[in-house]
């Protein structure tokens, strides 16, 4: 039988159920992030191992985005000699900018990474701005 002593952690582990603490200095945050733009695509990939499809939840509000995640009670809680995953619902919010474009988000989910795929906005990409002069012609100008 496997057998937990190590005090630091048992502290830990009460003063996050005591004060619901979700972060400490020795625990990451509960769904690790990467976040990056490749040309007029935002990308999001957030880690969350051992979540099945059904229990992720995403919803799209005035520009955030926040995930919902349930990792379900385990059926071994009497027999357990370590629980150290966490369990029960989690989420995070993504506050996004006005240059993305929040109506066409894509979103997938495999082997535990949820990845998100978020256009610019076409009002916040480059474009050409004509310019008027005194002749007949106007001239093309990059903005």
């Amino acid at each position: 039988m496997m057998m937990r002593t190590d005090l630091f952690r048992e502290v830990e582990r009460l003063t996050r159920e005591v004060f619901g603490a979700t972060r400490t200095s020795t625990r990451p945050v509960m769904m690790p992030m990467d976040a990056w733009r490749d040309g007029d695509t935002f990308h999001v990939e957030l880690d969350l191992p051992g979540i099945k499809p059904g229990h992720l939840d995403l919803d799209v509000e005035n520009n955030v985005v926040t995930v919902k995640a349930e990792r379900p009670a385990s059926d071994h809680v009497e027999s357990s000699a370590a629980a150290e995953r966490p369990r029960g619902t989690f989420s995070r919010q993504l506050v996004l900018g006005d240059n993305l474009d929040t109506d066409n988000i894509t979103a997938s989910y495999d082997t535990g990474v949820l990845s998100l795929t978020i256009p610019v906005a076409e009002s916040a990409k480059p474009r050409k701005i004509a310019i008027s002069s005194g002749s007949a012609e106007p001239a093309a100008m990059s903005a």
